[in-house]
């Protein structure tokens, strides 16, 4: 089949008429092709969304929030075909499809369709000086959006619905790698009666169509979610244009566990926060500091813990850890499996492909397990963004500290302790965006999520993400 580019509100094949081929990670198969998108199929999507703009930026909140939820029950009644579709295009377990990707899809609409009619301005009486002061919250115009492979409906409209909801138009583009779920919501955008040119979707290659993307001069800001060094190249391409810009980058994310940790609950965590949807998330927990009282319990418990893993094709109910997105980023895992080995890190467990049966070309590997003796190797400082995490003891709280702030990264850490003041002090200390303290991955969408250093710029979630889309305005007013 061929996915199209949606514009205007119609599905459109790309002006060239020239397609890149789609794999299904779990067979190695092609099953479909996309448009290798131009500058011309992006001019088409911008004139498009501009000249819807002028309407549903004066379009009521009630309207907006009106059809974002109805995309978001769409959603819903859909489940079961988008988490089918995500699952074949992603590699990811299906049960992962139903649980998390498309329920959070769904509610990212949800969500931002409610915020906005709580998006309130501000005021400000000047006392004394007989002026009131007061800020407009306008939208910007025409925005680009573009996401990435790993959570590719769920990181998708985690940019949109805000984009929208705040009342601009979107050029949008999905990773080329992962284009399906992002092409069946054109349909839903359709039936939900979303106005034609609000939102445009432009499949293709980051190096020619995100490229066009962001270097329209009409394109007013971007958010990206992807790698550091594809975000730093769209800082240096947007930031003389005076673009705004939302950049959610890499994490190298330190998972730091104490002896007088809740040990069951940290240990059934810690295994999902090291290999959820095949360690291709970035929030993963890929460092594993653990207290010296407890590392040869923990190491022996979590390897065996892991063994159990069962890796297998994504539609069965029984796998654990389903294909990785491509054969290419297979080769680079595996290649920082051997670095890893040739830095002096022990292979626990795990390290190697893994051939199902009725698929020997899938992209499978198994759960991977490391242990080091120095953060300071390469395994440690780079980001791998598949099943393998490192593990390495500590002794005190300070040494914990710089092990975990020791690296360019800073988008989030776990914290396993029932110290208070441990718990304190580390998360103020910790140089990162997110700390999370005897859990992981538990979301509130009312909070901000972003990065430090090398993880990027700004912040995305609640009202975070309707201020970066929308432009504020003071205005001052004298009276007698």
């Amino acid at each position: 089949m061929n996915i199209k580019n949606y514009i205007n509100g119609e599905f459109v094949n790309p002006v060239s008429n020239n397609w890149l081929d789609n794999y299904n990670p779990s067979n190695g198969e092609v099953y479909s092709q996309i448009p290798n998108s131009s500058t011309e199929d992006v001019a088409k999507a911008y004139q498009s969304a501009a000249e819807a703009l002028p309407k549903w930026s004066n379009s009521t909140l009630e309207e907006r929030s009106r059809i974002l939820i109805k995309i978001s029950e769409l959603l819903e009644s859909n489940l079961e075909r988008f988490a089918m579709a995500e699952s074949k295009d992603n590699g990811k377990p299906l049960s992962l499809a139903k649980q998390i990707d498309i329920p959070r899809a769904a509610s990212n609409f949800r969500f931002f369709g409610n915020a906005i009619t709580q998006f309130a301005s501000e005021s400000h009486e000047s006392v004394g000086l007989n002026a009131v002061n007061f800020t407009l919250r306008q939208p910007i115009g025409v925005v680009g959006c573009i996401s990435p492979w790993n959570l590719p409906l769920y990181l998708f409209t985690w940019k949109i619905a805000p984009a929208i909801a705040a009342g601009n138009c979107v050029v949008a583009k999905p990773s080329e790698v992962t284009p399906m779920t992002a092409y069946l919501l054109g349909e839903i955008l359709n039936e939900a009666g979303l106005p034609k040119g609000v939102l445009n979707i432009v499949h293709g290659l980051g190096t020619t169509t995100g490229q066009a993307i962001i270097e329209h001069p009409n394109i007013k800001a971007i958010s990206f979610t992807g790698g550091t060094e594809t975000g730093a190249h769209i800082a240096r391409v947007a930031a003389p244009k005076f673009k705004k810009l939302s950049l959610e980058l890499g994490g190298k994310n330190p998972n730091i566990i104490f002896a007088d940790c809740d040990y069951e609950n940290m240990l059934a965590t810690t295994v999902r926060s090291s290999f959820a949807n095949q360690g291709q998330i970035c929030l993963c927990g890929s460092r594993i500091f653990v207290e010296e009282a407890i590392f040869e319990k923990f190491k022996k418990d979590f390897v065996q813990k892991v063994k159990q893993l069962q890796v297998g094709h994504p539609s069965d109910e029984n796998t654990n850890i389903g294909a990785l997105v491509s054969k290419s980023h297979l080769e680079k895992v595996e290649n920082y499996v051997k670095i890893a080995e040739d830095d002096g890190g022990k292979i626990l467990c795990g390290g190697l492909e893994v051939t199902i049966e009725g698929f020997e070309n899938g992209y499978y590997m198994q759960p991977t397990i490391i242990e080091i003796t120095t953060n300071d190797c390469r395994i440690n400082q780079e980001e791998v963004f598949g099943p393998v995490v490192t593990i390495m003891s500590f002794k005190t709280d300070k040494e914990a500290l710089q092990l975990a702030n020791n690296v360019k990264y800073g988008l989030s850490a776990t914290l396993w302790t029932n110290n208070l003041n441990r718990t304190m002090q580390f998360s103020q200390q910790l140089q990162t965006g997110i700390v999370w303290v005897n859990t992981w991955m538990l979301r509130d969408l009312r909070t901000p999520f972003g990065g430090a250093k090398a993880s990027g710029v700004g912040r995305e979630g609640g009202f975070e993400a309707l201020r970066f889309f929308t432009e504020a305005k003071n205005v001052c007013i004298k009276y007698n």
